[in-house]
């Protein structure tokens, strides 16, 4: 994952202080993959990247902040890192973990998306 920043006038634009929901159902699935590939103590970073039939694809993996991330509360304490670029497009988002008989896996409801697909893990 690489973002670029177009840097004006000697200082980069803030990007907007993300809100990001992780329910409960997430949250333990996420602990427990963490747990499992031996994560414990780095931060879970959701990200944007292109691709995906609507355009753009979300991402999440294991890892430590940088100093151009905000670290996000996502509920209960849980953190979460964020990128400049892909915080605009996570603007409210929330994570949730489904285990049902049609679907199961995390479902990332966006409010800002435009149009998303039927899998839930593109969108525009």
């Amino acid at each position: 994952m690489s973002a670029s920043l177009i840097q004006l006038s000697g200082s980069a634009p803030t990007p907007p202080e993300v809100h990001l929901k992780v329910t409960p159902a997430a949250q333990e699935q996420l602990r427990r993959i963490q747990r499992d590939q031996g994560k414990e103590g780095k931060f879970l970073r959701l990200y944007v990247q292109g691709g995906g039939c609507s355009g753009l694809t979300y991402g999440m993996e294991f890892d430590d902040p940088t100093e151009a991330d905000q670290v996000v509360d996502g509920g209960n304490g849980f953190k979460i890192v964020v990128d400049p670029a892909s915080a605009p497009l996570l603007k409210d988002v929330e994570v949730d973990f489904l285990l049902t008989l049609e679907a199961s896996g995390f479902k990332i409801r966006n409010p800002n998306a435009k149009e998303t697909c039927s899998c839930g893990k593109s969108f525009a």
